[in-house]
């Protein structure tokens, strides 16, 4: 599958997202700060892989701390931890794999530095691997709710290029083909970062999977005209009642795929749950930049002054949610008993 990021030699490398479909070229990040910023400017996105990223951040992180076991060095390291904490606030799996790392911590810092950085490494490195076994798993669950000769709505890019490996709403996608179903996807466009445009026409293309591109203000009409079987999405935090964060513009689909009688899915794995946050009223929506809504490849699109308001993503109330796909198997309502 894609190289969306890997651990070289002390060094994490990342596809570029930012530079897709024009470019394929890659970041080399040598320290934690430098895995942080690449995070914020969305070099990579998706919280999946949002979540490997940050275990690697801190494994750069504890490589360059230097002393023992006390609290200078817990100090140290919490520091680290809190940089890589700030940079995307929605994504659940980002707080998940840093929770990890932390344990790990805990287990080993009596044995000092060296053995601090090692257990970090692997479990960094079990991260990654877990979540594409959990794509896979997914998709395996997934596939099944797709009939041949659908066609599917899918919002953003929950891909490969969102996860470690194979995706988890385009994974699901990626199943039903392999065994055997003729599947054709419409992509909305998903501004204002435009992932869909550029990643998952990207990424579906790669695979041989017929596409069609879509501005996102088209989606309910093609809906009316029966063009659509069913909207399938990923997930950036679901609340222990199955409301779920995900990309702007996600809510708006459900809201039209229930007018429209259609089945939607959430593809998530458990990583992304939070039981901790009782519903979609508590999980934080990142605000972002208002260039990014004014500009498109840095070319301004509207007046340099105008007030912008650019959430990152919104919440659809589990009301909304025919199913959620996990790698543990397909959750129905009411969710609070299938997710616990």
């Amino acid at each position: 599958m894609l190289p969306t990021i890997a651990w070289r030699g002390r060094s994490v490398v990342m596809i570029d997202q930012r530079k897709l479909p024009g470019q394929e070229t890659y970041v080399r990040c040598r320290t934690y700060i430098q895995v942080a910023q690449a995070i914020e400017k969305m070099v990579i996105r998706g919280a999946p892989a949002i979540g490997v990223a940050a275990a690697y951040g801190l494994v750069l992180g504890a490589m360059s701390l230097g002393g023992e076991a006390g609290r200078s060095l817990d100090k140290d390291f919490e520091r680290v931890a809190k940089r890589l904490e700030r940079t995307r606030p929605t994504a659940r799996n980002l707080f998940w794999a840093l929770e990890r790392m932390k344990a790990v911590y805990e287990r080993t810092r009596a044995h000092g530095l060296r053995a601090v950085r090692t257990a970090l490494l692997e479990e960094a490195k079990a991260i990654e691997r877990g979540d594409a076994e959990m794509n896979r798993a997914i998709g395996r669950h997934g596939r099944a709710l797709l009939r041949d000769g659908w066609t599917v709505l899918t919002h953003c890019n929950a891909g490969a290029l969102a996860t470690a490996e194979y995706g988890t709403a385009l994974g699901v996608i990626r199943a039903a083909v392999a065994e055997g179903k003729r599947i054709r996807v419409f992509a909305d466009e998903t501004r204002p970062f435009l992932q869909g445009a550029r990643l998952t026409v990207w990424e579906l293309d790669k695979d041989g999977i017929p596409v069609v591109l879509i501005t996102d203000g088209m989606a309910g009409w093609f809906m009316r005209r029966g063009e659509v079987n069913a909207v399938i999405v990923g997930a950036d935090r679901i609340a222990r009642n199955g409301d779920t964060a995900n990309k702007i513009g996600t809510y708006s689909l459900a809201v039209l795929a229930k007018e429209n009688g259609l089945p939607f899915y959430v593809a998530a794995p458990t990583s992304t749950f939070d039981p901790a946050i009782a519903d979609g009223g508590g999980i934080p929506i990142e605000e972002r930049k208002p260039d990014e809504v004014r500009e498109v490849g840095g070319r301004l699109l509207t007046l340099p002054y105008v007030e912008v308001r650019n959430p990152a993503f919104d919440v659809t109330p589990a009301a909304y949610i025919t199913a959620i796909i996990t790698e543990r198997g397909v959750c129905h309502p009411p969710y609070e008993k299938s997710l616990g």
